[in-house]
This record gives structure tokens, sequence and C-alpha cells, in this order.
């Protein structure tokens, strides 16, 4: 039996899936370092140079350049073919384009280019320059994919275009991105490589200064910059470059690579959601000449505020992360700046060298031939007649071998020459030709034995490079760190009432769209959706942070100034839009907290079960949020903040208040579950808690619109888990419990009934009352209506 090797399916899959992914690095997705172009870009110049189509010649369809591209070295298709030949005819892709199109090639929109049967291409004169020599011997050649045809490996690539061009891709398990950069720059970096081969990278980062994005547009985040530079890796923010003019922002560069009418939509989308507020109108006025996207605030709008949301929600600004990594020999490798300058020379250095050696070999060719011609010339009538006696063209070239001393080559040439070459005159053309020659020889030599001369060669081609296609920095580098101003910093420090709904509907709205009414009022109208009433009002300032607690015992965040504001008879937003909760996850607490505040928060759910957690726990939540505490089939009640000196009191449904330190409480991670806090009796349910200490005053206010306060001292301290005392003398009069919290002098008490009744009046009309007491009436209520949130407003006078 034949002895055939056995593998697993593991290995056979491991080194198939190795093959393929070599084959997508070298052969698709990384350019080369030393022409800074991948295969499909290379293939598409070279096939062009191959078919005439330089700068200065007519334009040929782009189904023709496609075809013979696809035909000869590149069988993967029209549409990859197309796509990089249509990607180096936008000058809105590249920083310097290597093809000039005619038709439509696309637009930075988005739009589509015209199929290839309708457009046109023709090199641009840079595109010369990358296969200048190439005709020299200067670059490998290697076999296409059928080996009928020779193709370069490379290009000799007189033009530095990884780094003026860049370039991006996705292998397997790899990606790049390197970022253009202004030709004048690139060129001056170079130079001084080549003066300075011992300089570090922080001395070139001056001279080429940075990216150079065809579309402009300002880069800052220096820092990230110098990071990728040195080591090869690094992050940099891009923004569009704006000015304003009255009210309206016009933005005239856009960041790289960002579909303007993408851009466009999306702004209106925000707008719509009023995610970003103040903006009237977009207009995009663009044309030929350039971007025109003019952005009109409106007249109360701060347009501050405007660009920071602007560049915080949108693409107006966009993170672009630096990855230098390209193919040398066949490998891949990331390189800082220095190494891309030093393989350019490199590869520079030796097409020179090969380039030089070539000229020199043909230049001595045509000596040795001159050569022949002088000695026939010398010897003219003999030669005449050796080559007149000759019976055929092989005797009469060994005649001349023999006779005269001439190599085959030599007998060749001469009996090749034409007769007027042989008058006086042409002599003397030929004498002056060797001795032409002869010094080219001698130059060429000498350049071969000095090094430097060769590098003198590459800066002499470098500037004439910069002489002709040199041109003026798009992109703005800022050293300084910009970034986005501090939203906070632009929005005033105000009072707000935040509502919270059974059906998940959140909205602020401005203290002064109530007005304040003496004790008895019947309140004014908030109105809800459809079927929809209060679960939570409080008060917050549009700089609190907005902790959201679910059912689920995780915890969100957002600040309170990006809850939309509205008027008392919006229905307002629902909160899905603002936090990414699960399908069957709902918030039932939210606790607004203040920057700098310190202390705990304490946790009730409706078991009674009560936990300490430190508020720094908090400090920085994750778009999907954390575990705030441990439920065991069991939901959360109420949150508060306390201190340590804080009393905690829990009241019920019944009207039992339960009162203990804080300090009975140790401080829990988030994880964990939490401790008894007060014993239910049957029939009973929790109802809320509050921070106290022992100056301050408890507001209660039960479902039929009685309420009274109630000094905190009249209340003795128990300890946590027991049944506590009885704190609200109860009875079908009053009804069960509807809120209870402290208040304090200056206080303001706003309630609201389940048919969206509300009223807001002083807690100093309010009279101070026992514990047993049932309370005075605080509000009339319509036939089926009660008491479903009571909210107390902090010095509101």
């Amino acid at each position: 039996m034949p002895n055939t090797q056995v593998k697993t399916i593991e290995e056979e899959m491991k080194y198939s899936y190795m093959d393929y992914a070599m084959s997508v690095i070298v052969g698709r997705s990384l350019p080369d370092v030393r022409d800074g172009l991948k295969p499909v870009q290379r293939r598409i110049l070279y096939s062009m140079y191959e078919m005439g189509l330089t700068h200065d010649k007519p334009f040929r369809k782009c189904a023709r350049i496609v075809g013979e591209v696809m035909g000869k070295y590149h069988p993967h298709g029209e549409a990859p073919i197309y796509d990089a030949l249509v990607r180096m005819a936008q000058p809105f892709s590249l920083r310097y384009t290597l093809v000039e199109g005619q038709g439509n090639f696309g637009s930075i929109d988005g739009d589509s280019p015209a199929a290839m049967r309708y457009t046109e291409a023709r090199m641009e004169r840079l595109a010369e320059e990358m296969l200048e020599d190439i005709d020299k011997e200067t670059v490998p050649m290697m076999q296409n994919f059928d080996g009928s045809l020779n193709e370069p490996v490379f290009l000799p690539g007189k033009v530095p275009n990884l780094l003026i061009n860049g370039s991006s891709g996705i292998a397997v398990g790899m990606a790049t991105n390197i970022p253009p950069h202004n030709i004048s720059d690139v060129v001056d970096a170079i130079i001084y490589y080549i003066d300075h081969r011992e300089c570090s990278v922080d001395d070139l980062i001056p001279i080429i200064k940075g990216p150079d994005f065809p579309t402009g547009g300002i880069l800052f985040n220096y820092t990230g910059l110098i990071e990728a530079y040195r080591t090869g890796r690094g992050t940099v923010r891009l923004r569009g470059r704006y000015e304003l003019q009255g009210k309206d922002i016009i933005f005239t560069e856009i960041p790289y690579e960002v579909n303007k009418s993408e851009l466009l939509k999306k702004i209106g989308e925000l707008v719509k959601d009023n995610r970003i507020n103040g903006i009237q109108a977009i207009k995009d006025e663009s044309n030929k000449e350039g971007i025109r996207i003019v952005i009109r605030t409106k007249k109360d709008a701060n347009t501050d505020i405007v660009l920071n949301q602007l560049f915080e929600h949108t693409q107006l600004e966009i993170s672009y992360g630096i990855i230098n990594l390209a193919l040398v020999d066949n490998v891949p490798r990331v390189f800082n700046l220095k190494d891309l300058i030093s393989e350019f020379v490199k590869h520079r250095f030796s097409v020179i060298r090969k380039r030089i050696e070539f000229d020199l070999r043909k230049n001595e060719e045509r000596e040795h031939i001159l050569r022949g011609y002088i000695i026939a010339l010398d010897n003219i009538d003999a030669v005449i007649s050796l080559i007149r006696s000759s019976r055929d063209y092989a005797q009469a070239k060994e005649g001349l071998m023999k006779n005269f001393s001439m190599s085959e080559i030599q007998a060749k040439a001469v009996l090749d020459l034409r007769l007027q070459r042989l008058t006086a005159m042409e002599r003397e053309s030929i004498l002056r030709e060797e001795e032409e020659i002869r010094k080219n020889i001698e130059n060429l030599k000498d350049i071969l034995s000095h090094q430097e001369k060769i590098y003198d060669i590459i800066k002499r081609e470098l500037s004439d490079l910069k002489k002709r296609y040199g041109d003026e920095r798009r992109t703005e580098i800022v050293r300084e760190e910009i970034g986005t101003r501090d939203i906070e910093d632009l929005i005033p420090s105000e009072n707000y009432i935040v509502t919270f709904t059974m059906g998940g509907y959140i909205k602020r709205i401005r203290l002064d769209e109530y007005r304040s009414q003496g004790r008895g009022g019947t309140g004014v109208i908030t109105e809800y959706g459809e079927g929809d009433f209060p679960k939570q009002v409080f008060v917050a300032n549009s700089k609190d942070l907005l902790l959201f607690f679910t059912n689920k015992g995780r915890v969100y965040s957002i600040k309170c100034y990006r809850i939309i504001e509205t008027s008392r008879k919006a229905v307002g937003k629902s909160i899905r839009n603002y936090l990414e909760l699960e399908d069957d996850e709902v918030v039932e607490r939210i606790l607004p907290v203040t920057e700098n505040r310190k202390g705990y928060v304490v946790f009730l759910t409706q078991k009674g079960i009560v936990k300490k957690t430190s508020i720094d726990s908090f400090r920085n939540i994750r778009s999907t949020g954390i575990i705030a505490i441990r439920l065991r089939d069991d939901a959360i009640r109420d949150v508060v903040i306390v201190d340590e000196d804080d009393d905690i009191f829990i009241y019920t449904r019944k009207g039992q208040v339960v009162r203990f330190p804080s300090s009975e409480l140790r401080s829990m991670g988030r994880n964990s579950t939490g401790v008894r806090g007060i014993r239910l009796r049957d029939g009973d349910s929790v109802l809320s808690m509050s921070a106290v200490k022992e100056n301050e005053n408890i507001l209660t206010v039960t479902e039929m619109g009685r309420g009274k306060i109630t000094p905190v001292s009249l209340f003795r301290r128990t300890h946590r888990g027991t049944a506590g005392i009885k704190g609200q003398k109860l009875s079908e009069k009053t009804g069960l419990l509807a809120g209870a919290s402290k208040v304090m002098d200056g206080d303001v008490i706003m309630i609201q009934t389940l048919k969206g009744m509300t009223i807001q009046f002083p807690v100093s009309q309010i009279p101070v009352m026992s514990r047993n007491a049932s309370g005075v009436k605080l509000m009339d209520l319509k036939e089926g209506d009660r008491v479903v949130a009571v909210t107390r407003i902090q010095s509101l006078q």
C-alpha cells in the first residue's frame, strides 16, 4: 500500500487557514512598504503603463482597463479591480490621486460611481513617477497567475506613496490604517533623514508635522499622534472645520472618510429625538467649490452647546486609529515614522543603484560598438575591400574579427553600418559620441563607488517632486488639547421637576411651570400618556447625575440635563431612549446625586431588606449598567443617600415607622444582598425611606389628601429588623399612607393624584402634629381620585 501521511481535521484546518490568512495578508489587504501599493493597485498602474495611458494620452474606457488587469494579472473579479481604480481617482479618498478619471467616479455623499462601461481613465503624472525606470531592470519581476507574463513585485516608486497617500485595509488577524501626509513635509523629512541618518523619531516629527487628509479638518490629541509616530500605533481625534456667521454654524470641511449625506441624516435624526437641542434648520450648500453645511441655530440657543453636542454625537468629530502596518519582504510589520522613511530610502537606493548599473552596462555596450566603428573608419579601404571580396555575411564577419581584432558584436555592427556613416562628418560625430560615452561611464562608475552620491540623487529627485507637486497643508494640527468643552460648563445650573411614570416615560419641567397654591386647592393638570400615571416625581439640578435602579438590581446613569425638557402637558420620552435596558427590565427608582456628594447609598426592598454601599461605587457606570444589589425574589422599593450621623426612617403603608442609626449598617459591596431593615406585619408593605437628623421634621400624606408634619424627636430609636412604632393614625377617612419624607423650613411640597392633578405649596402651611394625629386636609380630591406621589421641593421660596 502507498505510504500516505494522515492528518487530523484539526491539523488540516490549522494549516489551510494559515495558508488562507497569509494569502489575504500578502496578496490582497496590506501595502508593500516600498511602493505603498496593494497588489491590485500595483497591477492597475502597471497595466495602464503597458497600455500607454500616460497623462498626455487620450482617456480609455475603464472597462477596457479592468479587463486588461483581470485577464493578465488579477483574476479576482472585476468589482474589486474597478473599486480600487475608482478610489485612486477620488480626490476625497487619496491626498494625491494616481488616476485621472473622466465621468462619474462617485462623491463624498456616498454616491456610487457609474458603471465601468461609462467611465474613462488614464494615469496621473504622479503615477508615471511611480513607474519611472521600470524598464531598466530596477525591480524584480515575477510570473503572473498562469505563468504566461511577468509583473513587477513592486514598483520603482520615486514617490513616497505610502506616506503621502497612506493606506487602509483589513487582513486576517491584523489591519492597517496609515494616514496620508503632505508631500512637501514628507520630502523635507526624508531629506533630513538622509543627512542625519542617526536621528530619532522625535527629530523627524516637527518636520513632517502630522497627517494631511484630503478633506482637511482639524487634528488634535497630539499625544496620540506622537505615540503613533514613535511606536506605529496611536489614536488621534479629527473634527470638521467651521466658522460662525451670526447664529449660523457653517462647516467647510468634514473629517476624512465621513459620508456627508449620512452625516446630515444623522444630525436630523438627533434633532428630531431631542438629543441635540437648539437647531432650527440644516442646509447642504456644498458644490464643486467645496463643502458648505449650514446649521442654523434657534434664537435662544447657545452656539457653544450646539457645537459640543454635534461633536459628541455625530461624525463631525471622529477618532482615527493609526496602525502603521505594511509588508516588508512579504512579512507584515508595524513601523514607526523613522522606519517608514528608512525603508523608502533603502528602496530608492536599491532602485537607483540598479538603474545606474543598467545605464553603465548600456553605455559600455555602446562604447564597445563605437570603438568597432572607429577601427573600421581608420581602415576604411581595407574593410571595404574585405567585405567586397567575401562570399557571404559570415565570411565577412570572420574576416573583420581575424584581420582587425574586432569582437563578434563589433563585426556585426560594422557590417550593419550604413554607408552614409562613412563620411568625414560622421566620423567626427562618432568620435564625439565615443568621448561622451566614456565620460558617462566614468561618471557612473564614480557614483557606484560613492554611496553618498546615490543619496544625493535621491535628494535631488525628491526636491524636484516637491517643486512640481508640493502644495499647502489642508489639515490643521493642534498641539494643545482642544477636545470638547465640558458641556456642563455651558449649561446653567437650574432646578427641574423630573417626573417618571409607570409606563416608563420621563421628562423634566421648569419649576415655574407650576404655580404655587394654598393648602386645600384643587391643583393644576400635569399630562401623562393615556392610562399612565406618575411613579416618581422629584427635584434635581440640571447638572446632577441621575442613578436609575432597576427591578434586576442594576444601576444606570445619565446627567439630568440630557433628559428632555418639556412643558407640563407633554408626555415626555421613553426611558429606553436613554438606557440600554434589557427587554424585561424596568426602572424602579431614580436617585439624583450631586457631583461632590459623599456618603453612602442605602437600598430598601419590598421585603424590608436594607443595604449600605459607598456612593463612590456608582460614579463610573458603563452604558450597559452595573450590579447595584443582589436580589433574591425581591424588588427595590426606595433608595436614599445617607451620612454617617444620619438615622434611617422606614415607613410602611399602614403607618408603622422604624428609626435606627445608619451606623448599624456596615458598608457592603455592590454584589451583596443586604440585611433585614424592618419586620412587616401581615397585610402591610414598605412605602418609603428617609435619611434624617434629630432636629428635622417628617411629612406624611395619606391617600385621601390629609397630612401633617411631625418632629423626628417624637420618634424613638429602635433597631433595624423590628416592627417599629405607630407614626400615623389611619382610618377610612384618611386611607393608607401615600407618601412620607423629611422636610425642612423653606421647602415646598408637590402632591400628585392618580388622575393627574397637581398642587404645590410651602410646608409652612402644614401644621405640626403628634405621631398619633391623622392630619389636616391638604388637597380636595374628586370622586375616585387618590394621592399617588408626594414630592419635596427643597428651599423654594
